[in-house]
């Protein structure tokens, strides 16, 4: 009894077709992924970044919502010591050791803001560049979508909701990080005055020293912030941009 092999391939050179190379690991042709698993896959990256974006948001509220509370209670408690001590040396004594600490949370509260800014600033290019493939696939529907649906600078800003008439120094004043900036350039300005003045140094010159502090501060903060916008408008490059732009 013999028995024969059913479905055996053939090898080239015994009379059968060679077999179709393998694809490389990893690569999948462009055309077998379906229209629909396209667009799926970009409503998952787009609902990822909006919840992304949203956590984000969360954090930067709940750090200065605590910030601004611990101010506020240092500032009632700084109250209280000074009339118990008439304002003197106990008080100074003791708002030396609990504004550093308040600074300290604010300093920390300013770094993770601007983190949180710039991971935004990411969520929403992804975002836009979601929406610009939306286009491709049904150009149709540009008429219906309000955000930006280019990751040029006029993009980011339509997603942002940036007033298009108001300039960018009144919108620097708004945001959050400037209010942090300059609540923390006066505990700076209140530690050099109350300093100086615990050091038995004239009480015009130690807040002269004070305001030269607060301004300093401002200034040191401003520089910051101009370095990162300057870092993050270069190193981006736009694979969208609008009519009015050039591709890379």
């Amino acid at each position: 009894m013999s028995f024969e092999r059913t479905g055996a391939s053939s090898t080239p050179g015994e009379g059968g077709d060679a077999p179709a190379p393998a694809p490389a690991p990893g690569t999948i042709a462009t055309e077998e992924v379906p229209l629909p698993v396209r667009v799926q896959m970009m409503a998952t990256e787009h609902w990822s970044l909006l919840a992304s974006r949203n956590l984000a948001w969360t954090e930067s509220f709940t750090r200065a919502s605590m910030f601004l509370s611990t101010l506020s209670f240092a500032v009632v408690a700084m109250a209280l010591i000074g009339q118990a001590s008439g304002f003197g040396e106990e008080f100074r004594l003791f708002a030396l050791v609990l504004l550093p600490i308040v600074l300290f949370l604010g300093i920390a509260t300013s770094v993770r803001m601007d983190s949180a800014n710039h991971h935004d600033v990411q969520c929403i290019i992804g975002m836009n560049r979601i929406r610009a493939g939306y286009l491709e696939i049904a150009p149709d529907l540009e008429r219906f979508f309000v955000m930006g649906t280019t990751d040029d600078y006029a993009g980011i800003t339509n997603t942002m909701a940036v007033l298009p008439n108001r300039s960018i120094l009144l919108n620097l004043i708004g945001a959050s990080p400037t209010l942090l900036a300059v609540l923390n350039s006066v505990l700076v300005a209140a530690i050099v005055t109350l300093g100086g003045i615990q050091l038995a140094i004239d009480m015009s010159l130690s807040l002269i020293a004070g305001a030269v502090a607060f301004v300093a501060t401002l200034i040191l903060w401003a520089y910051l912030v101009r370095h990162m916008l300057t870092d993050l408008v270069a190193k981006h490059r736009p694979m969208f941009p609008g009519s009015g732009a050039t591709r890379p």
